[in-house]
């Protein structure tokens, strides 16, 4: 018999240790996030301690080989990720920043001194990463990118601001992105470093239970070795994108279920004119639409992360599934929430934190207006940006 969460067996089509990491990642959203993640919400904190742990079990840079990571596959990856969101976006956001937009450009991009001082202790949870992108007027054009990095000698000097950034202010350093007479380039700016500074973004109703953070650089001077040297143009900072967007394909699955989970078990107990919820034509239609949009999402995460681990994954497949994947599990927020009532709107009930956070997921790294005209794009060979 078909389950909710598992509607076509896809565990089924998992290896051993496939299954075996979303079940260890799973147990402890269960026993370590979702008994605090509520009042962390409420209390717009990031739960600090969690993060050793999660270097324990190796969630940082998971697909890395060496430098003290586990070299897992990318559907190992987009598991942890969809566990992670299953107990909120807040802590997936981390784990996602910290391994696909700070230990891959390093990875990818840096120099073997750059790999070997910052890879294992990211790994290790012992140093913590930003990637900073987005800027206070603009994020969808980064071309119009503002802040500049301007050559002195064996050094940088980095002026310009950056909004919206996850894990700003607890950040160690910070991958920043720049305009320089040769175009676009990366650099790795230490938190120490005169001139940079940072402040969290306060009264947020979405993310609440993460840093989102101003920085600012002013006449910061960075030594040439912290310049990725093998990072050119924006193709760079968007490849680093393209696999946190991977992540939250499937991260937004997790936090479909955990909605889907809390009204299921309501409507099965919730007695209205005489019989359950669930025993109700209009209860049942939605939950049967809820358990399709949900499988879709699933086929679409599980293929392409078989397309990545085959070398076969084309950036506009990513953008496909972070839009439809977001957009599935909003609508399923909203869904789980007014299923569940007048009650749904308190903090006891996930579907509403869900909900929230989702606004956000649905619009950073990459609207989804943006990705609906990058596929667009990519079907006539028009751009309509």
């Amino acid at each position: 018999m078909p389950e909710a969460m598992d509607f076509y067996a896809i565990r089924d089509s998992l290896s051993d240790d496939e299954r075996q990491i979303q079940d260890v990642v799973g147990r402890w959203v269960d026993e370590r996030v979702l008994p605090i993640i509520a009042d962390c919400f409420e209390q717009e904190r990031f739960p600090m301690e969690l993060v050793p742990e999660m270097a324990e079990m190796g969630l940082f840079g998971p697909t890395i080989e060496g430098y003290g990571c586990a070299g897992l596959n990318s559907v190992m990856y987009g598991l942890i990720m969809q566990e992670l969101e299953r107990g909120d976006s807040g802590i997936r956001s981390f784990a996602s920043v910290q391994s696909s937009l700070c230990m891959f450009p390093i990875l990818t991009y840096g120099s073997d001194e750059q790999k070997e001082r910052w890879l294992p202790k990211m790994a290790k949870g012992e140093v913590i990463g930003c990637f900073c992108l987005t800027e206070p007027d603009g994020g969808s054009d980064p071309g119009q990118m503002k802040t500049k990095a301007v050559r002195d000698g064996s050094d940088w000097i980095i002026n310009g601001a950056k909004m919206w950034i996850t894990n700003g202010t607890i950040a160690h350093v910070a991958v920043v992105w720049a305009v320089t007479d040769d175009g676009v380039m990366g650099f790795l700016v230490e938190k120490d470093t005169k001139g940079y500074s940072a402040r969290d973004i306060e009264h947020k109703f979405s993310l609440r239970a993460s840093h989102t953070s101003e920085l600012f650089f002013q006449d910061c001077r960075v030594p040439e070795a912290n310049r990725l040297p093998k990072a050119s143009g924006l193709r760079a900072p968007l490849s680093c994108l393209t696999q946190a967007r991977f992540g939250i394909a499937w991260g937004a699955v997790g936090a479909a279920q955990a909605c889907y989970a809390e009204a299921a078990e309501f409507v099965g107990v919730r007695a209205l004119f005489g019989s359950p919820l669930s025993h109700k034509q209009a209860v049942q239609i939605r939950l049967a639409d809820m358990v399709r949009r949900m499988t879709n999402a699933q086929l679409l995460a599980l293929q392409l992360g078989r397309l990545k681990d085959a070398g076969k994954m084309h950036h506009t497949q990513v953008s496909l599934a972070k839009w439809n994947n977001c957009r599935m599990a909003l609508d399923i927020a909203r869904e789980a929430r007014d299923l569940l009532g007048a009650g749904g709107i308190t903090i006891e009930c996930c579907p509403i934190r869900h909900m929230l956070n989702l606004e956000s997921v649905i619009t950073y790294e990459g609207t989804e207006t943006i990705h609906q005209l990058v596929v667009g794009r990519e079907l006539t060979g028009h751009a309509a940006f």
